[in-house]
C-alpha cells in the first residue's frame, strides 16, 4: 500500500520519539492494554495514554476495547512502522530489558488465565464426555471448513481460542470474537504461548458484529448456538458478515434431551434440527453445502449427536449496498 507524503510524514513524526518506538516494538509482538504499557515502560498512566492518541491519530496503531479496558495492536496498514522495525537493532539493552518485562507480564497472564480454566475444566470435561471423542469432532471441523487459504476466518463465540489455534495454517488473518472478558483473557494467553501471531481476539456481541457487510471469508460458529436466546438472530448476522465465496461452519448438538446442560451449563437450547439450521441459512441468503452427523457409539455413555453443518454464499453474490455496519470503524488486525 502507498502512502502520500502527508500520512508519511505525519507517522514518522510520531515514531520519532524513544516512548514511542519502544510501544510500537512492544505491540509488534502481541496486544497490550495501557496499564501493561505502563508496567512495562515505568511511565504514567497519562503519559502512555498521550503516546498512544498520537500513535492512533498517526494511523499506526489500533484500538480494541474490551469492557473497561482498551487494548492496543500495530494498524493492518501500517507497514511504515514495520519497516521501521525491521532496521532497528533487537539487541538493544533497551528493547530487550522491554521485551523481559513484556515475556514476565505474559507468563503472569498465563498462570492467571490457567487457573481459570482448571477452576472451570470439569464443566467441560463433563459436556464432552456426552458426545464423541474431541479429537473426531476437531478432525471433522478441518476436513468440512477446507484448506483454505482464508484472508480473514473469524470465530464467533470463540471461547479459549482453541479453533484459532486448531486452523493456524488456513488464514492470513484470523480473529475470534467472545463476550467474556475471563475466556478471552485465556485465548489471549492461549494464543501467545502457541506463537499464533496472526489472530487476535476481542470483545464483542454476536447479534452486531463489528465487522463490514461481507468482511470475512470464513466464518465459525463453533457450540455456540446453543447458549442463544435468539440463535437465528446471530445465523443472520454471521451470514451478512460473510464474503461471496466465503463459508460459514456451525458446529452444536443435534437435537437432545439431556435436560441438565439447561440447569447446570446455562444450555437455552437442547439441540437444532437439520431443517431448523438450514431455514436459517436460506433466510442469510446462503446455500447449505453440507450436513454431517457424529452420532455416539451404541452402548456408550454418550448421549449428544454433534451436527456440523457448512454453508457458504455463492461467489456471484451482489454485494450490498453500503449499510451502517460498514462505515463502523473496523478493527481486526
Amino acid at each position: 500500500m502507498r502512502l502520500s507524503v502527508r500520512t508519511s510524514v505525519a507517522a514518522l513524526k510520531a515514531i520519532a520519539e524513544p516512548t514511542r518506538l519502544r510501544i510500537l516494538a512492544l505491540l509488534a509482538s502481541g496486544d497490550l492494554n495501557v496499564k501493561d504499557l505502563t508496567g512495562i515502560l515505568h511511565q504514567s498512566q497519562p503519559r502512555i495514554s498521550r503516546h498512544l492518541k498520537l500513535l492512533s491519530e498517526a494511523g499506526l496503531v489500533e484500538r480494541a476495547p474490551e469492557g473497561s479496558w482498551v487494548y492496543f495492536r500495530l494498524a493492518e496498514g501500517g507497514a511504515l512502522a514495520r519497516m521501521i522495525l525491521e532496521a532497528v537493532d533487537g539487541a538493544d539493552p533497551v528493547l530487550v530489558r522491554d521485551r523481559h518485562r513484556v515475556e514476565a507480564l505474559r507468563e503472569a497472564r498465563e498462570r492467571a488465565a490457567q487457573a481459570y480454566f482448571a477452576e472451570h475444566a470439569g464443566e467441560w470435561d463433563k459436556i464432552r464426555a456426552l458426545h464423541v471423542a474431541e479429537a473426531e469432532v476437531e478432525t471433522a471441523i478441518a476436513e468440512a471448513l477446507g484448506p483454505g487459504p482464508f484472508d480473514l476466518l473469524v470465530d464467533l463465540g470463540t471461547g479459549t481460542g482453541r479453533m484459532l489455534e486448531l486452523l493456524r495454517g488456513r488464514y492470513r488473518r484470523g480473529l475470534g470474537i467472545d463476550l467474556s472478558p475471563a475466556m478471552l483473557a485465556y485465548a489471549r494467553a492461549k494464543l501467545e504461548r502457541g506463537g499464533v501471531a496472526h489472530a487476535h481476539v476481542r470483545q464483542g456481541d454476536i447479534y452486531d458484529l463489528p465487522l463490514a457487510d461481507q468482511a470475512a471469508s470464513g466464518l465459525l460458529m463453533h457450540q455456540v448456538l446453543h447458549f442463544l436466546s435468539d440463535p437465528q438472530r446471530a445465523v443472520r448476522e454471521a451470514a451478512r458478515v460473510l464474503a461471496p465465496g466465503g463459508r460459514l461452519l456451525i458446529v452444536d448438538f443435534a437435537p437432545h434431551e439431556v435436560d441438565f446442560l439447561r440447569d447446570e451449563f446455562a444450555h437455552e437450547r437442547l439441540g437444532f434440527a437439520g431443517e431448523q439450521v438450514a431455514h436459517w441459512l436460506a433466510d442469510g441468503g446462503l446455500d447449505l453445502i453440507e450436513t454431517r452427523n457424529l452420532a455416539p457409539a451404541e452402548g456408550g455413555k454418550a448421549k449428544l449427536t454433534v451436527s456440523i453443518w457448512l454453508a457458504g454464499r455463492p461467489a456471484d453474490a451482489a454485494t450490498s449496498s453500503k449499510s451502517t455496519q460498514e462505515r463502523k470503524l473496523e478493527r481486526i488486525s
